[in-house]
């Protein structure tokens, strides 16, 4: 403390002052008000930022259990020259695997239910290399897609609205019928039921089902796969990867990564992200710029020493310096109170809520509704950063007007009546 500038230690003395009149202690909790708004505005900012990138990313990882990172597929609807194509793709670093697909839509029909489904045939042995879909399977086994038997995997809830278990047979109508002397009649095939998925995404639990490839291929009477599906080191690096390989890859091809597929979902998520860090953060600005009226205050009650600094020699500059100090503190303070208490919450959200949930007796996520029953929470330092940054800049931007009306106070006037 010896070695401190007088305008530090002045300003320390005025952030711990406040207890000798009944004015100076209205200051003080006016002060105590501002810091700890500041703490649970930053607090909060960092609890639900880290809980919407834990939503992001669960609802992200389960969308990449059943698609790829990458696709490449050819514009004429079939890639006869598929294994060039892989090796070629595999020759780019970033590329760990590549797999066969074909991809189509039909009618899947079980009694009086139809219901539309999207149709994807797949290698089993080279499947598992680029998605995650085979580990999903809740009933049946991945293993039992052979060649030419026509058995089929559906989703949960695909599987459920057709009233349809592991055993049972389905009806496939193909999109193109087939011409006859009664004329164009719909082309259909049994297949078997030997699984059913659990991919925790609706619209792919609801509307998605697996075929050996070659049983794909002649469903949908196609020559050769659809496309490739492409695994990468870095999922999210995915738009780079897929911008070298369309420079790199021949042919008519087609590529396409994983966040184009769902562009419309995490680009609603973004703007809603933007969205809330702006509305999170007027909470932080609104505590910041209390202490405007505090240092507004704290100026006022404190004329008469402001005077007596003066005439001691204290320049204007010195001045300003020690209600800077005064109401940066409070920010900085405020500011590691809200890190400490949001990184505290973000880490243990999954023990913390339940306990939430049973004092209140309420079910924040109920099971039959939602898909995911619990609370995620994705923690990112970037995110702490840029937020406890915000907020101290915001508070000593706060503190210069009142500053600068302290290093404008003159002593003669201050000091006329004392």
């Amino acid at each position: 403390m010896k070695n401190l500038s007088f305008e530090w230690l002045v300003g320390l003395r005025y952030t711990r002052a406040g207890r000798r009149s009944g004015r100076n202690s209205f200051i003080s909790f006016i002060s105590m008000i501002s810091m700890f708004g500041i703490a649970l505005g930053v607090a909060a900012l960092i609890i639900v930022l880290s809980v919407m990138n834990g939503f992001q990313k669960e609802v992200r990882d389960r969308m990449l259990s059943v698609l790829s990172h990458i696709e490449v597929f050819d514009a004429a609807g079939s890639m006869p020259d598929w294994k060039n194509t892989a090796l070629q793709a595999q020759k780019n670093s970033s590329v760990v695997a590549s797999a066969p697909y074909v991809d189509g839509q039909a009618m899947i029909i079980r009694d009086d239910v139809m219901r539309g489904v999207i149709l994807r045939g797949v290698l089993p042995d080279q499947e598992p290399k680029v998605s995650e879909v085979a580990t999903k399977i809740k009933v049946g086994r991945w293993e039992d897609l052979r060649p030419g038997e026509f058995n089929i995997i559906l989703g949960t809830a695909l599987a459920s609205s057709l009233h349809v278990r592991v055993g049972d047979k389905v009806t496939l109508a193909a999109p193109e019928g087939q011409m006859t002397p009664a004329g164009m009649v719909p082309r259909l095939k049994a297949f078997n039921v030997v699984g059913i998925f659990d991919a925790g995404h609706y619209e792919f639990d609801s509307g998605m089902g697996f075929m050996q490839i070659e049983d794909a291929q002649k469903f949908f009477r196609l020559p050769a796969p659809s496309g490739l599906r492409l695994r990468i080191k870095d999922m999210l690096k995915a738009p780079q990867v897929a911008l070298e390989l369309s420079q790199t890859l021949t042919g008519d091809l087609l590529i396409r990564d994983w966040s184009q597929q769902n562009r419309n979902y995490f680009s609603a998520v973004k703007t809603e992200k933007t969205m809330m860090f702006i509305i999170l953060a007027l909470i932080v600005a609104v505590a910041a710029f209390n202490l405007v009226s505090t240092l507004v205050m704290t100026v006022t009650d404190k004329q008469a020493d402001i005077a007596i600094l003066r005439t001691l020699g204290a320049s204007p500059g010195s001045i300003m310096k020690i209600f800077m100090i005064q109401g940066g503190l409070v920010g900085l303070i405020g500011t590691g109170l809200g890190v400490a208490l949001g990184v505290l919450v973000a880490l243990n959200i999954d023990v913390i809520v339940p306990v939430i949930e049973h004092l209140l007796g309420v079910n924040f996520l109920p099971k039959d509704l939602y898909f995911i029953s619990a609370l995620p929470s994705d923690l990112r330092w970037a995110d702490v950063w840029q937020i406890s940054s915000m907020a101290v800049v915001l508070a000593f931007a706060a503190t210069i007007y009142p500053s600068w009306r302290a290093a404008c106070v003159k002593p003669a006037e201050a000091l006329r009546y004392e």
